[in-house]
């Protein structure tokens, strides 16, 4: 069903529409945030870096065809073969947070590059006024696009301690306007949030495939692992010991991506089980690191605990 992995990987989805491996370009759209100016908050969440959970994408200070370059080539020099096209993804920041003109002129960029297949655009819940709904159509129209959500919980006291600034209910409205509009959604989820262990992830997942279930349009989830990372606040508060964080180890963080594929159904593309963090920067956890190893981990419990996706949604 899903190629030699049992759960719908992103990987094996890209391969079936598009005959071959597609690679994500990290750009910038020299953006911010509301929780970030003033205008509903001040500092960002309590976890991101100052690169605005984008420090893997390009420099702000290259315009998109530079960036599109300059992404391409790093790409490339770890290829073994052609890839079969792009995804432009505007990762740093929240992506529609700015004026409707500058943001049509930057992605248009991308989108006009013929090897760009998908759209990506990470960006907040409370960003999407009826003026960027408006270009997010048109740009659907043209190319696909997605725009990746970052609920991290379910929980509103939980998301009022990571000073995310917005509620559940908005989070709700925002999918509605998108699958309304046919633009396809990425719930990005994270394990590990300060006040919450295994049982409080699992709700947020059940709330994700409650929200599907009564009709709202969830297309694929990031499980990002909960990283804290020097010069942000939860950095200090670690330091502090003020955190509150559930600490996994390897196996147990393995184990409870498994308990959350189960949960999450079949037809659910799953973008992510992990997360990157910069070494410079990540304080905790350490294992993280390597990537291959964790998820090599979690497909060993799979096999393992002879289970899939989908298994108990």
């Amino acid at each position: 069903m899903w190629g030699d992995r049992r759960y719908h990987s992103l990987d094996h989805e890209l391969k079936k529409e598009y005959g071959g491996k597609v690679y994500k370009l990290s750009l910038s759209s020299f953006c911010t945030c509301p929780n970030r100016d003033g205008n509903k908050g001040s500092g960002g969440c309590i976890f991101c870096s100052e690169g605005g959970s984008g420090d893997f994408a390009q420099a702000p200070s290259l315009d998109v065809a530079e960036q599109l370059r300059a992404a391409r080539r790093l790409v490339e020099s770890k290829l073994g073969s052609d890839p079969a096209g792009y995804i432009a993804y505007f990762q740093s920041f929240s992506n529609t947070y700015g004026d409707p003109e500058r943001l049509r002129e930057l992605f248009m960029a991308a989108m006009d590059e013929p090897e760009v297949r998908i759209l990506s655009i990470a960006t907040r819940p409370d960003c999407l006024p009826p003026e960027i709904m408006e270009l997010l159509g048109e740009l659907a129209r043209r190319k696909p696009v997605w725009v990746e959500l970052g609920l991290q919980t379910a929980d509103d006291k939980v998301g009022r301690f990571i000073n995310r600034c917005y509620d559940r209910g908005v989070f709700e409205e925002a999918v509605r306007k998108l699958g309304d509009a046919g633009i396809g959604v990425v719930v990005h989820v994270i394990v590990g949030l300060p006040f919450e262990g295994p049982e409080e992830t699992k709700a947020t997942i059940r709330y994700l495939a409650k929200l599907r279930s009564s009709g709202l349009h969830i297309d694929g989830i990031k499980l990002h692992l909960m990283h804290v990372l020097s010069g942000t606040e939860l950095g200090r508060l670690y330091e502090r010991g003020e955190a509150h964080l559930h600490e996994y180890s390897l196996e147990e963080y393995a184990d409870l991506i498994v308990d959350l594929l189960e949960l999450i159904p079949g037809d659910v593309v799953i973008h992510r089980m992990t997360g990157d963090a910069p070494r410079r920067l990540l304080v905790a956890p350490l294992w993280s690191t390597d990537k291959k190893r964790v998820l090599n981990t979690i497909a060993r419990r799979l096999r393992e605990r002879a289970t899939w996706q989908g298994r108990l949604a």
